[in-house]
């Protein structure tokens, strides 16, 4: 008997990633259905709304048309198969939608500039904010996919990185308001930018002297350990700005009682009161970060160090330490990102920063002004978060 031909239907199955399918619809949503931008009489005012459909038929129609064309593609890559070629489409769209997100904006902000008063403001709506964001989010989740390296992960950052400031460089989207605040203000944000460094660098510096020492004592000590934890949890609980509140009577009173300390620069308000509190809140993740550590040295390790006859001195410095390090530095890491938020609020108490331009703009209701001072605190956060990885990565034990 034959064998009989059987005939089955043909059934198409649809590859998506879904994180990558959420985030390209609504991304779609977002610019079909909020302001692209925001064009305002001036600085202190909200504005009109500019849709990105209305600017099809303007003189950016171009530019409104390939911003679409990039989020129809977008859309499309994110139904392919989650093949390698597939995520590096999708990388590539999504970097590629942020770059012309942020042309697009110069562009019309630019045209804006010549049918307007000069004191007229150009500001990135909900649909500016939500492409860019939404992009972003879809190029993490690539990456991480692809399982790329460091080093190639740098470069594609740094590669894109590079695009966006040659474009701000080039006098692109030098009519957009944030950028007229940076020309009127480039000087005091950079001072301001070093001033929030400075803090930063200083309360980590002073958490690490504290707070390793402390670590190792608390790892030697479980009276020490049970002492110290509940206080320092005590310390991360309180609010930053009562904490300020709660540092400046004794520090001004020290001041008043030695005169010595005052010239040095100890007072109630100003840069000494916000260092003493961003090191008070690094504490805790440094301290941790030292107990884990030292307790993942294998006992075996520290028995060889001193049958060799080291001190106790050197089996911390020499071998306990550097073995401990790579979760030290984690800790570490926790602490400079928290810094680099809470040094923002020390501009309450004088100590300048960042958070002063951000509380200026908070204060006379400039928008604009407020991004100037945000903007840079979270890339300083993105950077230094960055960094520790880096610095986590180095100091992990090479494999034999």
């Amino acid at each position: 008997m034959g064998a009989r031909l059987q005939h089955r239907p043909m059934r198409w199955r649809l590859h998506t990633h879904p994180v990558h399918l959420v985030l390209s619809l609504v991304a779609v949503a977002a610019a079909l259905g909020m302001p692209f931008l925001r064009v305002a009489a001036n600085r202190l005012v909200s504005g009109e709304p500019v849709f990105l459909g209305a600017m099809l038929h303007g003189p950016a129609g171009v530019w409104a048309m390939l911003l679409l064309a990039l989020l129809m593609l977008l859309v499309l890559s994110s139904l392919l198969p989650p093949t390698k070629a597939a995520l590096w489409l999708h990388t590539a769209m999504a970097l590629a939608l942020m770059l012309g997100t942020v042309a697009l904006a110069g562009l019309h902000a630019g045209q804006v500039a010549l049918t307007l008063p000069a004191y007229a403001r150009t500001s990135m709506g909900g649909a500016w904010w939500m492409l860019v964001i939404l992009a972003w989010l879809a190029v993490l989740n690539a990456v991480q996919r692809l399982q790329l390296g460091h080093a190639v992960r740098s470069c594609l950052f740094l590669a894109w990185g590079a695009a966006i400031a040659g474009l701000l460089l080039s006098g692109w989207c030098k009519d957009l308001s944030i950028m007229q605040e940076y020309a009127n203000r480039s000087e005091g944000l950079w001072e301001a930018t070093l001033q929030h460094l400075r803090m930063v660098l200083l309360s980590m510096l002073a958490a690490l002297l504290i707070g390793v020492p402390l670590g190792w004592w608390a790892y030697r000590a479980r009276a020490a350990r049970q002492a110290l934890f509940p206080v320092l949890n005590v310390v991360q609980t309180i609010p930053s700005i009562a904490l300020f509140g709660l540092l400046m009577a004794p520090l001004a009173l020290l001041a008043v009682q030695f005169p010595v300390l005052a010239k040095a620069g100890l007072s109630g308000v100003g840069l000494l009161p916000g260092v003493i509190a961003l090191t008070l809140y690094a504490l805790l993740p440094v301290v941790r970060g030292a107990v884990a550590g030292l307790e993942h040295v294998p006992s075996s390790v520290r028995n060889a160090a001193r049958g060799m006859g080291m001190s106790q001195a050197q089996v911390f410095t020499q071998v306990e330490l550097p073995l401990a390090l790579p979760v030290l530095l984690a800790g570490v890491r926790t602490a400079a990102v928290q810094a680099v938020g809470l040094a923002s609020v020390t501009a309450l108490i004088g100590a300048g920063g960042l958070g002063a331009i951000m509380f200026e703009g908070l204060f006379s209701g400039a928008q604009d002004l407020v991004l100037l001072g945000v903007l840079p605190i979270a890339l300083l956060a993105a950077l230094t978060d960055a960094l520790f990885k880096l610095l986590v990565r180095l100091a992990q034990p090479a494999q034999p």
